[in-house]
């Protein structure tokens, strides 16, 4: 399945560790934001302004009680679908 197909609400996991890069408000930067294969949820689905072929998801990230984070701005890059995790 291609990230590109997923929609609101679909199950995603984190492809690479994420590490915030100095954008996410109240993160400093080079704090991991989610690890390798932590599970999360679509909540959000847009595009770039200036590139509007660049698709940015948010994501909400399971923490290790299994609570959804905050949103955090993803590329397709650093999701993988649940498919191509098996």
């Amino acid at each position: 399945m291609n990230i590109e197909d997923l929609d609101l609400g679909d199950v995603v996991y984190a492809a690479h560790t994420i590490v915030d890069d100095g954008s996410m408000p109240e993160s400093e930067e080079g704090e991991v934001l989610a690890e390798e294969g932590t599970r999360g949820v679509i909540v959000m689905k847009g595009y770039v302004e200036e590139d509007p072929g660049r698709s940015v998801f948010l994501v909400r990230f399971e923490d290790k009680e299994l609570n959804l984070g905050r949103p955090i701005g993803c590329w397709i890059e650093d999701l993988m679908a649940p498919e191509m995790t098996a």
